[in-house]
């Protein structure tokens, strides 16, 4: 209600003949007229209502594209929750960065995957990406309640 009165006086002052003189090529208010400000030009000012982006607190999410994320809704999981049988690889590109293109069984949806991804419920991480698929290992505990690490190689498929 506040910000409404305030935006009517504003508009009241617009509406006023003489409220404004253009002698001098600028718009200069009554209500500025005999009283001297710091401030240059007042209604060049930022709007106090926005709000205002601080960059140094802006952080990029790194992963996987989810449900909801960049307002982009999707019914197709992300690839942390996918069991890795049903992950198919479908291209390498090798050079500086390597990247893999996977898909997951019976979507038609590419993502992009780099070294160092985990994949999978288990987090698997990609150790390397070869020109005939990627290497994967994950971390298990084995009978004896010690830290194995399980190899796995997903080939290109087509």
């Amino acid at each position: 209600m506040k910000n409404r009165m305030i935006i009517l006086f504003f508009f009241s002052l617009l509406l006023i003949p003489g409220s404004y003189s253009q002698e001098s090529g600028q718009k200069q208010y009554n209500f500025f007229k005999d009283q001297k400000t710091y401030i240059k030009n007042p209604f060049e000012l930022r709007d106090p209502f926005r709000r205002t982006v601080d960059p140094t607190k802006v952080t990029k999410k790194k992963g996987f594209r989810s449900f909801g994320e960049g307002n982009v809704f999707t019914n197709i999981p992300p690839l942390e929750e996918v069991a890795i049988n049903k992950i198919k690889i479908v291209g390498v590109l090798l050079g500086k960065d390597r990247r893999a293109m996977a898909q997951i069984e019976g979507n038609k949806e590419t993502f992009v995957l780099k070294e160092g991804m985990k994949l999978g419920a288990d987090n698997a991480e990609i150790k390397a990406i070869l020109p005939g698929g990627i290497v994967l290992v994950e971390k298990i505990m084995n009978v004896y309640d010690q830290e194995e690490y399980l190899e796995t190689i997903i080939p290109i498929s087509e």
